[in-house]
């Protein structure tokens, strides 16, 4: 096959990671009535009986999602499988089956591979499911760890991007931004240890905003609660690359616009502290720095009391039709245009 010429090669940065996967995607048809949804979603949904089969996969590369210098091994392990899972909970399903699979170069040991299957059987056994396969293989540039989760539910209880209506309520689960600036500490002291031998990290009081850059953790939680509640999310992703682009995926799924008040955005004291010590806005980094994995989701106004009952649970604002724009307002009553500039694993 012939090499496109090099005046006209585009660089992956230029198109970024959701351009480019629609653009080598639009052409993707579906042959088999099983597959009730493919791509464009948090996870696949193929028919398979009395429930349906939820299907996600995820990929964690060493240089690019982690470090090794500052990663624990097991905490590495836990977190690859989370992610998943965080998906699975996005479509209102529950995980019930993963598989694993690993590109290890001839650097790493059985040890440490010993160590991050702990990690993985840790975060089996917190939610509940089996890990049932997988694949290894060698690798020349570095550690990559890849993990498919396999989820159920009835066909009336999953939830799509694509199902939310004007004027619904735009909720979160949690707080946001803590993941972004823990690794933000983590470089910092990273860049001090190796510029300046000798010198230990520190990172005291800072437990909460580590953790949750190091071992995140899945809101099964919040699903358990709405249905209890009685809540059906009209709408619902995950908060992995950032407020600002997964509510933008809500919003060009559903056709439709938002208004995100700045004021409503939950932000962990402890993430404005340090944001104010980075000199980073607290906003920015709520709606910028992803890895969060709180989920968020649309409401039908009717809902409005109920949500307000659980405490996890902000309304941070509402869906508007599609010409009436995906704004900001600010704290100051500005309206700024919301544009995705969450994490963009192919950016420069």
């Amino acid at each position: 096959m012939d090499q496109p010429s090099k005046n006209q090669a585009t660089p992956l940065s230029k198109i970024g990671e959701f351009k480019l996967i629609n653009h080598l995607t639009e052409k993707v048809d579906i042959k088999h009535k099983s597959t009730i949804k493919g791509i464009g979603d948090d996870a696949a949904i193929i028919k398979g009986g009395k429930e349906e089969l939820v299907v996600t996969t995820d990929m964690l590369c060493e240089g690019i999602h982690f470090d090794l210098l500052y990663t624990p091994i097991k905490h590495l392990g836990y977190k690859a499988v989370v992610v998943n899972l965080s998906d699975i909970y996005a479509m209102n399903a529950r995980p019930e089956q993963i598989t694993v699979s690993i590109a290890v170069s001839n650097k790493i040991s059985v040890e440490f591979l010993e160590e991050l299957y702990e990690g993985i059987q840790m975060a089996c056994d917190n939610y509940q499911v089996d890990l049932i396969g997988g694949d290894t293989t060698s690798s020349n540039s570095g550690l990559i760890i890849s993990v498919t989760a396999i989820g159920r539910a009835l066909k009336e209880d999953i939830v799509y991007r694509s199902t939310a209506a004007a004027n619904e309520l735009i909720c979160v689960s949690g707080d946001l931004g803590g993941a972004y600036m823990g690794l933000q500490l983590l470089e910092r002291e990273k860049s001090i240890y190796e510029s300046s031998k000798g010198v230990q990290p520190d990172l005291s009081g800072y437990d909460y905003i580590l953790e949750r850059q190091l071992k995140p953790e899945a809101r099964f939680d919040i699903i358990h609660t709405l249905k209890k509640k009685g809540i059906l999310p009209t709408s619902m992703i995950d908060v992995s690359d950032g407020l600002s682009s997964d509510l933008l995926h809500l919003c060009e799924a559903s056709n439709l616009g938002c208004s995100l008040y700045e004021e409503k955005i939950p932000i962990d004291t402890t993430t404005v502290s340090i944001s104010e010590d980075f000199k980073i806005g607290q906003t920015t980094a709520a709606l910028n720095g992803g890895e969060d994995y709180e989920l968020l989701f649309t409401v039908k106004l009717d809902d409005h009391e109920k949500i307000t009952q659980i405490p996890e649970i902000t309304i941070i604002g509402h869906m508007n039709g599609k010409g009436e724009g995906k704004n900001l307002i600010t704290t100051t009553g500005s309206v700024i245009e919301i544009t995705a500039s969450g994490w963009d694993s192919i950016e420069d």
